[in-house]
């Protein structure tokens, strides 16, 4: 398969470079091409969001949300042929990533029926005869840079709201994602996505982000990715009066506590801690653990992680696959040696295929390092889980805060006094008692604290808030 850019409803080569895309199951399979997008690329797809704009924003919301439909039959039509090429491309197992294909149809079908729901409001008025309302409208052109991690659920939730209310999209995903968005946008050019509204360009982002943040007429972006380029990005939109979204990394906290159901909160922490090889935004990365249950707790979690499977993406018995890269193979593995150096080793995950052939790390559960350790300040981004002792509630509350982070949290406890505690004073955008931190439903607000977002929030109602701007009108009929 090779990759090409999707711009003004026509599909092109760019000749800027190319690169060979592995599977990370087995890296001596090859299984792409990318070629990638130079600066003109760049332009010839912010140019063609720009000319569709006009009359995809006056299009009847109604007649939007067709489209929207017609896009998730599609998806929904190819999902299993989906999900097979993005785990070969960036390492999710199968089962998973066929989970991740079928939230990208709800979210597609939930935001189509916004075309026909409420659009503003009746605001009275102080004067006599005048009606008073709002609407929204469209932003404009808006740029949507997407991570690797989810190529199918993250792109969407950003388009599909983006589209219905009104607005073109510029799309420019990861290079490791970048064959999954071309399936994605040939399944959606077939779907009769006007010609112009959505704009693929496959390159690197010091290339094709730079020049749309810096160069281009866009009029927002939204962005998923590490802090540090979250940040660069919302500097260079504040500085051209822009709107921008970035969410962004995250170190997040599970507490169990002495009361908590262990065999529920064992298998929710090793959910959360290395589905998706711990390559989630929302992965459990710390967990604190009341010091009466920690030796038990211990013991179950290293029994629980003996029975995982690890191994190849494509087959549906993985429980943890590979990494999605070489580099990130090494970014993992750099956290991995600190945690054989530094920290004690209470349980590892059994790979089942041979280490050198993929992208395999091995699940890890560690602790012995303190709250102020780089192994729990910072964000791995793949199978590390840190286990911290914890005195009590306050105790616990205290490490769980403690962190540039807010993304998400989770408690585990019978007592419901502490855990509605627990949900006003955790410092982080989704709070869950009893369930894992990875993972919120499509219909819910997504988003974080502090360093993980820049405080906007994705999917549910609360997209539309973002893809949008209020007109206020007033009427004389007087």
């Amino acid at each position: 398969m090779e990759s090409r850019n999707w711009i003004g409803g026509e599909w092109t080569s760019p000749t800027a470079g190319s690169l060979a895309v592995l599977n990370p199951s087995d890296v001596k399979e090859e299984i792409g091409v990318l070629h990638l997008s130079g600066e003109s690329d760049v332009h010839e797809a912010a140019t063609a969001a720009r000319v569709a704009l006009s009359s995809w924003s006056r299009m009847l919301p109604s007649a939007r949300g067709e489209v929207l439909y017609k896009m998730a039959a599609v998806l929904e039509q190819q999902l299993n042929e989906v999900a097979v090429v993005a785990s070969r491309e960036m390492g999710k197992p199968v089962a998973e990533m066929r989970g991740e294909v079928k939230r990208g149809v709800d979210l597609l079908r939930y935001y189509a029926a916004e075309g026909v729901r409420q659009n503003g409001a009746v605001i009275p008025s102080t004067q006599v005869s005048v009606l008073q309302y709002t609407r929204r409208v469209a932003l404009g052109v808006v740029a949507v840079i997407t991570p690797w991690n989810f190529p199918v659920a993250i792109p969407i939730w950003k388009m599909a709201p983006a589209l219905i209310c009104g607005n073109t999209v510029v799309w420019k995903p990861a290079e490791f994602a970048s064959l999954t968005a071309v399936k994605l946008a040939e399944l959606f050019a077939s779907a009769g996505l006007p010609a112009g509204v959505l704009n693929l360009v496959i390159g690197k982002g010091s290339v094709v982000g730079t020049a749309l943040l810096e160069k281009e007429e866009i009029d927002a972006v939204s962005f998923t990715g590490s802090t540090q380029t979250g940040m660069s990005v919302a500097s260079a939109a504040a500085k051209r009066n822009i709107k921008y979204q970035t969410e962004m990394g995250g170190k997040n906290a599970a507490i169990v506590l002495a009361d908590a159901d262990l065999t529920l909160s064992v298998n929710a922490v090793l959910s959360g801690a290395f589905r998706s090889a711990g390559q989630k935004c929302t992965a459990t990365s710390r967990v604190i653990v009341e010091k009466a249950i920690y030796n038990e707790f211990q013991a179950r979690l290293r029994d629980e992680l003996a029975r995982i499977s690890c191994g190849s993406a494509l087959l549906d018995k993985t429980y943890v696959g590979p990494v999605a890269s070489k580099s990130q193979f090494a970014g993992v593995m750099e956290y991995a040696n600190l945690a054989q150096k530094d920290a004690r080793v209470i349980a590892k995950g059994n790979v089942e295929a041979k280490l050198e052939s993929g992208y395999y790390v091995q699940p890890l559960v560690v602790d012995g390092v303190d709250a102020s350790h780089r192994l729990v300040q910072e964000e791995v981004f793949g199978p590390l889980m840190t286990l911290l002792p914890a005195d009590n509630l306050d105790h616990a509350l205290e490490l769980c805060n403690k962190t540039v982070y807010g993304l998400s949290a989770a408690v585990f406890t019978r007592d419901i006094t502490k855990g509605m505690r627990f949900l006003d004073e955790a410092e982080a955008g989704m709070v869950r008692i009893n369930l894992e931190t990875a993972g919120v439903e499509y219909q819910a607000p997504f988003g974080g604290m502090k360093m993980s977002s820049s405080h906007s929030r994705e999917q549910g109602q609360a997209a539309l808030d973002f893809y949008s701007q209020l007109k206020t009108c007033a009427v004389y009929y007087g």
